[in-house]
């Protein structure tokens, strides 16, 4: 048999998407792939509905249907704090994931380096190796999540032509201050260097944290690459709706690379999501106040449960800390995978390892997530409750 690309076995499947199916293998509240248990706003499945009927059914334009794209201008403009081109500046994309693997493609070279900040959403290493870079790691340093400048600009001196920035942060929740993204956009002007952005949890920040679009910054307009979803904000998750926004020469080519990875996003999906893009600003509200009761209703169960955890500023994950389990001596040896898989089969909930997501030997996270009913959640804390007695047996 030919031999095989080299670069498909520097990285493993998604370990996120694994914990899930092994959650539905044992019927376990799937606490591990971030999507929600409840329905998108009605607006949008009464379009879609419509959408059946009356189509679109064919093509769209390859880089995304005209309405689509001028309602997302509209929407970024308010953002970014400027005037967004739908026409030369916006490419739609299938989900954040092919926009993040769009942009990469279309600025590195093989041989070049980027930035990557650890832990990291996974995805951002086998794109910087699928798109022939290879990825310097600058750790995010719990339980603060806070990063050394330096570092940064060792990873700039070494000849990095990128940085990947993900605000809010997953898997950390971490929300970067103003202060912080200067920094990074002053050593990108700097080094003359990218900025590729993951806003897909932009509506998703609690109070007093805020979070700023890395592109409204002065200069890094130019040198930024946003990349985005509508699968968060708006509980889609499986309609696959993404978009990457960049200055008009960066985006020329990125509508190549678009083209022949994808063609193009589905036709009535883009028809129907339009009707949410112009929502108006109650709706963002009315979201983040829904996602700041779950967030403290689940923190106050974890800590019913004697959990040690992080308090996310942002998205909808939490890290827990495993580490008095894994010290227990009838886990000695164990990993944070293998608790994960003995926590599906036996308490019934699933999570994600932690180091999936960082470069150092880190092995004492899990990450869950909130997106859920309260029901649901209240569910996952009973059972949570339960664990430490499991455990100790």
């Amino acid at each position: 048999m030919p031999q095989l690309s080299r670069r498909v076995g520097t990285f493993t499947d998604s370990v996120i998407r694994r914990m899930t199916r092994i959650s539905d293998q044992y019927g376990a509240i799937n606490l591990s792939q971030g999507f929600p248990d409840f329905d998108p706003p009605k607006p949008l499945m009464d379009a879609l509905a419509k959408a059946a009927y009356e189509g679109p059914h064919q093509y769209s334009i390859t880089f995304g249907a005209k309405n689509f794209r001028q309602a997302l201008a509209k929407k970024q403009a308010k953002a970014i704090g400027r005037a967004i081109d739908p026409e030369t500046e916006i490419v739609v994309t299938c989900g954040a994931t092919e926009a993040m693997m769009c942009a990469m493609m279309t600025i590195c070279n093989p041989g070049d380096k980027v930035i990557v900040f650890s832990p990291f959403y996974e995805n951002y290493g086998a794109d910087a190796i699928l798109s022939g870079a290879d990825p310097i790691y600058v750790p995010l340093v719990p339980p603060e999540y806070q990063f050394d400048p330096a570092l940064i600009e060792d990873g700039f001196r070494q000849g990095a032509k990128a940085i990947i920035l993900c605000n809010p942060s997953n898997p950390c929740g971490k929300v970067f201050t103003r202060e912080e993204l200067v920094t990074i956009g002053e050593l990108a002007l700097k080094y003359d260097a990218f900025v590729v952005t993951d806003e897909v949890y932009e509506h998703m920040v609690y109070e007093p944290n805020v979070h700023i679009c890395m592109a409204s910054l002065p200069g890094m307009y130019e040198h930024t690459i946003t990349c985005n979803s509508l699968s968060k904000t708006f509980s889609i998750t499986g309609w696959r709706l993404g978009y990457l926004i960049g200055p008009a020469d960066v985006v020329e080519a990125a509508k190549k690379v678009h083209d022949f990875l994808t063609v193009g996003a589905a036709a009535p999906l883009q028809e129907a999501a339009a009707v949410g893009l112009r929502f108006d600003e109650s709706y963002y509200e009315e979201l983040r106040n829904l996602y700041t009761k779950k967030r403290d209703f689940f923190l106050k169960g974890l800590d019913e449960a004697g959990l040690t955890h992080n308090v996310p500023q942002g998205t909808y994950f939490v890290m827990v800390d495993i580490q008095e389990f894994l010290d227990l001596p009838q886990l000695a040896g164990w990993t944070d995978l293998q608790f994960c898989e003995w926590m599906i089969r036996n308490v019934g909930v699933a999570a994600v390892p932690g180091s999936s997501f960082f470069r150092e030997p880190v092995n004492h996270y899990i990450r869950f997530h909130f997106a859920r009913e309260e029901e649901t959640l209240s569910e996952v804390i009973r059972r949570l409750c339960k664990m430490r007695d499991l455990l100790e047996q």
